[in-house]
């Protein structure tokens, strides 16, 4: 290939966009939503959290429940000098059983305290699964973003290496310099310098990736070539916060655990009154009476309590302990709310600089830069331009598309820890 065909061949290296293929998802694709459905159907973490929830949902009809009742067997009254069940007539075999009683209202409580904080475990489950689809999101984007960037430095390699032949030719036709040479010779080591680093964070990534899914680290993932890259308009912020307040599991569970604290105030007030025991036993007895009459069985009825007498120092200290969880509870509620609010705007702010980015790249930046390598490659071919101002156009074009991708990539993940923050897998919902 001759010298002018050489030439002719960068500008159509370097027009335009270059679109990526339409390529259809294989089946060894892993998607965005094919990533989060594996992550909330495997990762191990989520399993834990729920098989806690579960068991403490078994907990409240236990608690309500009354305590188990007493079987009693006695034998009474045994003369010791000649051991006889019938020589004695107050000699007995008991036969008895008894049940404790709470005081009314107590089972209940217990049982309603430990429902809460089922309930509470439960809002946490859903909180760790939001949590799971949020950051299963944003290692799909910043994986995605990487294979961009390594596509983006495979294709300019191609574009340098172009630049290089040029150089070659035009330094032996005599010319160009052989500065320009080892110019683009520099920027392609350059090239490949970055390509190490890319490769070693996108290594990095897929072995979050696989953890999140519980896959090996070292399996390899690939993703899509294209994504939906016009991002969706926001809703109103007011409404934003009002669904996150509402809806968050993170402040569900935290209302479920105030709600159980108040509720074990109402438990601890309960032990100012008495506890009970009934109880029933059958007295057998053996024998005959002095006038050879049968000896008649007895039959005892027993009731018992407890005296709640040191109410100072028992229950009015249980009272004040319960007043001061729940009081903890109530202020950790305030300052949940505070958080959840802080991290919507925080989340709405970055997508919405993000989202500015994306369309300054596209509308403007990448353009006027594509336009600028094609000029400064026009005017290098009639020298123009030098070597390098060329070259230097052609990394900024390289380096504004990486940005591009990379804005891209964070504005989604914006939208991820937003919809986690309102308490839903989307914002739409």
């Amino acid at each position: 290939m001759d010298f002018r065909s050489k030439i002719a061949l960068a500008p159509l290296l370097l027009s335009g966009v270059l679109l990526l293929d339409s390529m259809a998802v294989g089946a060894d694709t892993l998607t965005l939503e094919g990533a989060v459905s594996a992550a909330v159907a495997s990762n191990p973490g989520l399993a834990a959290i729920q098989a806690r929830a579960d068991a403490l949902a078994a907990i409240p009809s236990q608690l309500e429940t009354l305590p188990d009742p007493q079987l009693m067997v006695n034998l009474v009254n045994i003369p010791l000098d000649n051991p006889s069940f019938t020589q004695e007539g107050m000699t007995q075999l008991q036969l008895g059983i008894s049940q404790m009683l709470p005081y009314p209202g107590k089972l209940a409580l217990r049982g309603q305290a430990a429902a809460q904080e089922a309930q509470a475990a439960g809002s946490e489950v859903d909180e760790r699964r939001l949590q799971l689809k949020r950051d299963t999101k944003i290692v799909w984007w910043n994986l995605f973003f990487l294979d961009r960037a390594l596509e983006i430095n495979d294709r300019n390699r191609e574009i340098l290496n172009q630049f290089v032949t040029v150089a070659e030719t035009r330094y032996e036709v005599g010319q160009g310099l052989q500065q320009d040479v080892l110019l683009a010779q520099l920027e392609l080591s350059q090239l490949d310098n970055q390509d190490i680093h890319l490769q070693r964070l996108r290594e990095s990534e897929v072995a979050r990736l696989n953890a999140l899914l519980d896959r090996p680290a070292a399996q390899s993932i690939q993703l899509p070539t294209q994504v939906d890259e016009p991002l969706p308009e926001l809703s109103a912020i007011a409404d934003l916060h009002q669904r996150a307040q509402s809806t968050r599991p993170y402040l569900q569970a935290q209302g479920y655990r105030t709600k159980a604290a108040r509720t074990r105030i109402d438990l601890a007030k309960k032990d100012y009154y008495p506890d009970f025991k009934l109880g029933a036993v059958y007295g057998l007895r053996g024998g005959s009476n002095p006038d050879g009459s049968s000896r008649s069985d007895f039959a005892t009825l027993q009731f018992s309590m407890n005296l709640p007498i040191f109410t100072a120092t028992k229950q009015d200290r249980a009272v004040d302990q319960r007043t001061s969880e729940w009081l903890r509870q109530k202020y950790s509620l305030h300052d949940r709310r505070n958080a959840v609010a802080s991290e919507v705007n925080r989340a709405i702010t970055d997508f919405r600089n993000r989202a500015n980015q994306v369309a300054l790249f596209k509308k403007q930046i990448l353009p006027q830069a594509r336009q600028t390598v094609d000029s400064m490659l026009a005017g290098y071919q009639v020298s123009k331009v030098d070597f390098l101002n060329l070259v230097r156009s052609q990394t900024k074009l390289y380096n504004y598309e990486s940005e591009y991708w990379k804005a891209l990539s964070a504005a989604n993940q914006a939208l991820a820890q937003l919809a986690a923050a309102v308490g839903k897998e989307s914002i739409y919902e």
